[in-house]
This record gives structure tokens, sequence and C-alpha cells, in this order.
């Protein structure tokens, strides 16, 4: 059996959970280890996209702040 066979994924077109890796890969996302991790999934992913949001916002804001008030202690 191929790996991913004995997984389930997320269908992200039908919004369904499958077992193996029935669909393109385009549409599924996975592996998890069981149906309920898959059926989660779309949460899962708004928590890590959130939290990639938030981590390119504090990359891109690095630096940009107080920089000019850098060496006033006098």
């Amino acid at each position: 059996m191929p790996d991913g066979d004995d997984k389930y994924w997320y269908n992200l077109s039908t919004h369904e959970v499958e077992l193996g890796m029935l669909s393109a890969a385009v549409d599924r996302v996975g592996p998890f280890d069981t149906a309920e991790e898959a059926k989660n999934a779309p949460e899962k992913l708004r928590e890590r996209s959130r939290a990639w949001a938030e981590d390119d916002a504090a990359d891109d804001a690095w630096g940009s702040s107080n920089s000019s008030d850098a060496g006033d202690d006098a």
C-alpha cells in the first residue's frame, strides 16, 4: 500500500473525510491518523493561517518601530 492509503484526508472540494488518497492532491489535505482529525482540518487550517499571518506581520514590522530613537540615551 502506498504511503497515505491507510491515512485519512480531508477533501477541500467535497468537504468530506476520505480514507486513502482517493482524490487529486490539489483537493485534499492531510494525512491524518484519525477520521476525527481529518474532519477538523478546516479549523486547523484557519488556525495555522492566522498564526502565519501574525508571524508575517511581526516580520514586516521588525525594525520599523523606534528605529530613529536608537542611541538617544543622552
